[in-house]
C-alpha cells in the first residue's frame, strides 16, 4: 500500500486537524492508499490471506448459511486483506489480525455513511459553514472523495471494534468512527476517520479533587 498525496484532501483536513468546540474537540483525517503491495506489505498480504485460509479449514460452519461466507470468495479475501493493510498503515503502532479485524467491518452505503456524519459531525458542519464557502461540509466531502475514488464505483466499509481492539481511542474519546471507501478498478482505498475527545478529560480537569489521571476508568461505567 502507498500513501498517495490528494489536493482535494488538503482543506478538509486542515479544518479536521483539531476542531476546539469547547469542551470537546473534533478531529478528522482522510487519506488515499493504492492497492499495489510494497516489500513489507506482500509479506504481510500473504500471512493474511493465510491466517484466513487457516481460519476457514478449521471452521465447521464455513457454508452458505454461515457469516463468514463473505470470506470464502477469493476476491472478498482481497478486499478484506487491503482494508487490513490500509487499518496498518493508518494505525501503524497497533497490529491488526485480519479475523479480529474481520469481526468488525461492515458494508456501508452513502446513505448509511450520510446518517452518521450528520449526526455526529453535526457541530464541525455550523464551523464549517461559518468559515468556508463553496458548500457543506458534508457536500465538500462527498466532491473530495469522488474526485479520489469516484463513489459511484466504491464498497463503502465501517470498522466499528470494541474498546479492546480500536487503535483510535485516546484518553478522553467520547466516539470514533472509521470508514473505507474501496473502489477496485482504481484498486484505490481512501480512509475516512473522525473522532471526538473531551478536553476536560485532556487538560487533566478534576472532579470532586479527584484527578482523571488517577482514575483513568471513570468512563467505564458511563454510557455516552
Amino acid at each position: 500500500m502507498k500513501f498517495l498525496e490528494y489536493t482535494p484532501f488538503e482543506r478538509l483536513n486542515d479544518f479536521l486537524s483539531h476542531l476546539n468546540l469547547g469542551e470537546r474537540t473534533i478531529k478528522g483525517c482522510l487519506e488515499a492508499y493504492s492497492c499495489k503491495h510494497t516489500g513489507i506489505d506482500k509479506k504481510l498480504s500473504l500471512s493474511l490471506e493465510n491466517e484466513i485460509l487457516d481460519y476457514l479449514g478449521k471452521s465447521s460452519d464455513a457454508d452458505s448459511s454461515s457469516p463468514d461466507e463473505f470470506l470464502l470468495s477469493r476476491s472478498s479475501r482481497k478486499t478484506l486483506i487491503y482494508l487490513v493493510l490500509t487499518l496498518n498503515h493508518v494505525y501503524p503502532d497497533y497490529d491488526f489480525s485480519a479475523m479480529k479485524a474481520h469481526q468488525f467491518f461492515t458494508e456501508e452505503t452513502w446513505d448509511s455513511f450520510k446518517q452518521i456524519f450528520d449526526a455526529y459531525m453535526l457541530e464541525a458542519s455550523k464551523e464549517w459553514i461559518e468559515n468556508n464557502e463553496g458548500g457543506s461540509l458534508l457536500e465538500m466531502t462527498y466532491k473530495a472523495l469522488d474526485e479520489v475514488v469516484k463513489l459511484a464505483e466504491c464498497e463503502i466499509y465501517s470498522y466499528n471494534p470494541n474498546s479492546d481492539a480500536d487503535p483510535s481511542i485516546e484518553r478522553g474519546a467520547i466516539w470514533s468512527f472509521n470508514f473505507f471507501f474501496y473502489n477496485r478498478k482504481l484498486k484505490r482505498v481512501v480512509s475516512f476517520r473522525f473522532w471526538c475527545l473531551s478536553n476536560l478529560v485532556a487538560e487533566g480537569f478534576h472532579l470532586d479533587g479527584i484527578g482523571y489521571e488517577e482514575d483513568g476508568d471513570i468512563f467505564d461505567n458511563m454510557d455516552i
